[in-house]
């Protein structure tokens, strides 16, 4: 195929395998090398028709994060824009509880800002200032990644089309008003034994975990799909990822706010 949407069968191609990969817990080639000429339209609608059958065995959809806001993460995959994927009631996890990575591939972790609204982003032109007074309260949160091409040997397409690359996200029991907050700066550390201290803060996440989600919600409200009340949007990665291996114990120190607590 070298001009025009791919086949139906192309797009099936692929999405069983991504599908039956998951279910294996084996990795696969990299989607953009057998499909060089794929863009995001692509691969969106790939991570649509994975998705769609997730939900059709009952999956239910809680929210989104943005993939791909901070340069650090943007530079270790090669990548230069930010994507985003769908979240599932079954992916949550609570910290300091015992996660379970032996149906993941090779997963990561990330510290992230999560915001919740108290009602649905659906305006057309919708401001900054209005994304601002619709957030309900916002939390640090712990998303889990992980790749379903072997390696992390991922293109943008890869990462899109495997649901922004997202398996679980880990909650603490703390959450905060905005109000006053410069989420540019918000500082976090991740610590774990045997290993340096990692430090990030909100500047890296485009600048501001505000302004990623603000692209996040214009871009669904563009879909047709805007963010609704009560979703959990993950703002992107404050900080570099770190592998989790099993017997790991991370530790997220969102400082001055919440610490939440990896254990595999």
């Amino acid at each position: 195929m070298k001009k025009g949407l791919p086949s139906l069968e192309a797009y099936e191609q692929v999405v069983s395998k991504i599908i039956k990969a998951r279910s294996d817990v084996n990795s696969i080639n990299p989607i953009s090398d057998e499909f060089p000429e794929w863009g995001l339209v692509e691969a969106y609608q790939v991570q649509q028709l994975v998705n769609q059958a997730r939900r059709n065995a009952g999956g239910r959809v809680v929210g989104y994060k943005i993939g791909l806001t901070s340069k650090a993460v943007q530079n270790q995959l090669g990548v230069d824009q930010p994507d985003y994927g769908e979240l599932f009631a079954d992916m949550e996890r609570l910290s300091g509880s015992n996660v379970d990575c032996s149906k993941l591939i090779a997963p990561k972790a990330e510290g992230e800002i999560a915001f919740v609204f108290r009602n649905d982003l659906d305006k057309k032109d919708l401001t900054f200032v209005e994304l601002m007074s619709e957030i309900e309260f916002f939390m640090p949160v712990v998303e889990i990644v992980d790749s379903v091409v072997t390696n992390w040997k991922i293109k943008l397409v890869d990462t899109v089309a495997d649901n922004a690359s997202s398996a679980l996200y880990v909650v603490g029991n703390k959450k905060f008003s905005p109000c006053g907050i410069d989420f540019s700066m918000l500082e976090l550390c991740i610590k774990a034994k045997g290993m340096t201290d990692i430090h990030g803060k909100g500047v890296a996440c485009l600048g501001n975990p505000l302004l990623a989600t603000w692209w996040l919600a214009r871009k669904m409200i563009d879909l047709g799909t805007p963010i609704s009340k009560g979703h959990l949007v993950l703002s992107g990665a404050l900080a570099p990822m770190v592998n989790l291996t099993p017997g790991i114990n991370l530790e997220f120190d969102f400082l001055g706010l919440d610490k939440i607590i990896i254990n595999t």
